[in-house]
């Protein structure tokens, strides 16, 4: 609905001037006066129209030499929902340069993922966002050192490295240039906004932004209400650092390419606090961008809830609680594995059965602050495993080591670089996965806001109560109208039941 919108000067002159917060991350304003990019919602006054120019990108702004904004940090803006619901190769190299692709293993690795050449990927992110992907990936480092140098007392030399820059001259020239100040004084500036210290060391508490509304509820209810003991958990009272929530906070562990880490998330009614407990002070970006997906932070829930609303059946649902997200992982092998040991089974039974797996085969960890002990196995530690170890029917055993074998083969690509309807097909093809376990998979690991759930009992109870057809192929029918949000529509349904999902622990 909203490609390209940087494209249409009248629409975003008119966003710039009601200072829009929805449109933050679809596009930035930059001034040809003062050589500054702001987003939307800037609090300054509006400058004249002809002195606006649009990009698409934070990115493009900085290659065309503007500097970021001291006032409303355009950098620091939600993410575009672009990325999210499209399937394309652009938003699938967004999402891969999200999640540090770039700085670990080039433009040349990140190519190598999509399947595509170099030079196709230049040119495609080129011609859409105005910026190919090294400038892209150096936008976001300059995002990630900002945040390094604003909220931690580490040493610069240190943040250089963990924001993933090369040399320390590097990123002060990079930060000179993005910000108009050296590392120093963003540090100095920054002195009176910063939280007290984390009681442990080595965290990092941060804000994550989002569009709102967002429906804290079924989002946080869902994850604790799944968690596996040992790799997630809900504390009613939020740890050190991610205080002053209204609740407690959904804590977990994280499989990082340099190391692994823990994150403590607590919702707050502007944002969400974060908490992050690194091994390797690099992880820190791939962490956010993780933290930010398994939340869904980076939708459009007006977009998604005017669709929905078109439906005179969930449009009293999206009114009496609008904003809910879909709940999604942090790791996609480990959800995958998850949702073949939740087939046919209560929630209580598939958390049983996962939390044997992270005991017999889960890497430990140190938690001194709450009660997680492992990380969830990874598919090359699960491909060793004995099925006649597995207390699941025989059938399952077999689906259950041939996906993970699939995985730990690099047979089956679950991350964000996939295809969502290639990866579909491939999940159906294994053994004992039907479209329930396919489209839960598509739904929450690989982030397809469109994968619906019509064999679902939960979805098909909603839908006899709520008046809609209950049967899988007429329901599929009746959601035709809910496209492109049926994953949205699915929460809606959930939330009629009073399952522990749909509701936000005390």
């Amino acid at each position: 609905m909203r490609m390209g919108m940087h494209t249409d000067t009248e629409r975003c002159v008119r966003a710039v001037r009601s200072k829009d917060a929805r449109f933050d991350g679809w596009f930035f304003t930059a001034v040809l006066t003062t050589g500054i990019y702001c987003r939307p919602s800037c609090p300054v006054v509006p400058p004249k129209p002809e002195n606006m120019v649009f990009h698409p990108s934070a990115a493009a702004c900085q290659q065309a030499g503007f500097r970021a904004c001291k006032r409303c940090r355009p950098d620091t803006s939600p993410g575009s929902p672009e990325w999210n619901h499209r399937a394309d190769l652009v938003a699938r190299a967004m999402r891969l340069i999200a999640d540090g692709v770039v700085d670990r293993e080039g433009v040349p690795g990140l190519a190598a993922r999509l399947g595509y050449s170099t030079r196709q990927v230049e040119r495609q992110l080129l011609a859409e966002l105005g910026a190919g992907p090294l400038a892209l990936a150096r936008a976001q480092r300059a995002q990630t050192a900002r945040l390094l140098v604003e909220t931690t007392g580490l040493p610069m030399a240190d943040i250089a490295f963990a924001a993933g820059f090369s040399s320390v001259r590097t990123f002060n020239d990079t930060v000179r240039e993005v910000f108009a100040l050296s590392p120093s004084d963003l540090r100095t500036r920054a002195a009176p906004r910063n939280a007290p210290p984390s009681a442990a060391p080595g965290a990092l508490s941060l804000r994550l932004p989002f569009r709102s509304p967002l429906n804290p509820d079924n989002l946080f209810g869902h994850l604790a209400a799944t968690a596996v003991p040992g790799v997630e958990e809900w504390l009613p009272h939020s740890p050190d650092g991610v205080g002053g929530a209204p609740v407690g906070a959904y804590r977990r562990t994280l499989r990082l390419p340099y190391g692994h880490g823990i994150a403590a998330l607590a919702p707050h009614p502007d944002h969400i606090a974060c908490r992050l407990t690194l091994t390797d002070p690099r992880d820190l970006t791939v962490a956010i961008s993780r933290c930010r997906r398994l939340l869904d932070l980076d939708a459009d829930p007006v977009a998604v809830d005017d669709q929905l609303r078109t439906d005179p059946v969930l449009a009293p649902l999206v009114d009496k609680a609008p904003g809910r997200r879909v709940p999604r992982t942090a790791d996609e092998a480990e959800f995958a594995v998850r949702a073949v040991l939740g087939q046919q089974v209560s929630t209580a039974a598939a958390r049983t059965h996962a939390a044997r797996l992270v005991t017999a085969h889960g890497t430990p960890v140190d938690d001194p602050e709450g009660g997680l002990t492992h990380l969830f196995p990874s598919p090359g530690e699960l491909a060793a495993l004995d099925p006649g170890t597995l207390a699941l029917p025989r059938t399952r055993r077999a689906t259950l080591t041939t996906l993970v074998r699939r995985l730990a083969d690099g047979d089956l690509h679950l991350g964000a670089e996939s295809d969502w309807a290639d990866t579909r097909a491939s999940l159906l093809a294994l053994p004992g996965v039907g479209p329930w376990t396919a489209d839960v998979i598509a739904m929450r690991a690989l982030g397809d806001p469109d994968a619906f759930l019509p064999t679902d009992l939960g979805v098909r109870r909603a839908a006899r109560e709520l008046g809609l057809p209950s049967t899988p192929a007429a329901l599929t029918a009746r959601a035709e109208t809910w496209r492109p949000w049926r994953a949205y529509a699915v929460q809606y349904l959930w939330a009629t039941d009073s399952h522990p999902i749909n509701f936000l622990p005390v």
